[in-house]
């Protein structure tokens, strides 16, 4: 049985090295420059809310003390309702990363029900992610589909 936990404030550092393998995952390794400090105050705010609309849940390391072998984060969004989701509740999740060292163990599974049932409790009825290839395979056995998205983004 693997042991997940909801983050706490404590952890912010290691979340945020975490979020870093996941950044180098996606776009290839990068220095963390002076990212990882600028964030940690808010990161620690948020993880210290836990009624907030933000959630990490992490995996203690179990050959590393001290350190965490996976995490997941997830935030919920409200947008104006419709009839397939009156609420307008809309989850989305983020920083899905397990350490290299640790992978293959289902650590990314268990985090990421976890965190559907995090969700659930809160009443969100839609869950958005992006998925790299080599994630999309858990996605889908979790039910998540490809969909069209005509997003678009400005940098402000």
């Amino acid at each position: 049985m693997t042991l997940v936990r909801r983050a706490l404030p404590e952890d912010a550092e290691e979340v945020l090295r975490l979020r870093q393998v996941m950044l180098d995952s996606v776009f290839g390794p990068d220095s963390p420059g002076t990212w990882h400090a600028e964030s940690l105050p808010t990161v620690r705010g948020r993880l210290a809310d836990p009624d907030g609309d933000f959630a990490a849940f992490v995996i203690d390391h179990p050959d590393r003390p001290g350190t965490l072998a996976a995490l997941v984060a997830g935030t919920i969004d409200y947008r104006i309702g419709h009839a397939g989701d009156p609420q307008g509740a809309i989850g989305y999740v983020f920083s899905v990363a397990t350490d290299p060292d640790a992978r293959r163990r289902g650590y990314a599974r268990a985090s990421l029900e976890t965190i559907l049932g995090w969700f659930r409790e809160r009443g969100v009825m839609t869950v958005d992610l992006n998925a790299t290839t080599e994630g999309e395979p858990l996605y889908a056995s979790l039910g998540f589909v490809r969909k069209p998205d005509p997003s678009m983004r400005l940098q402000l």
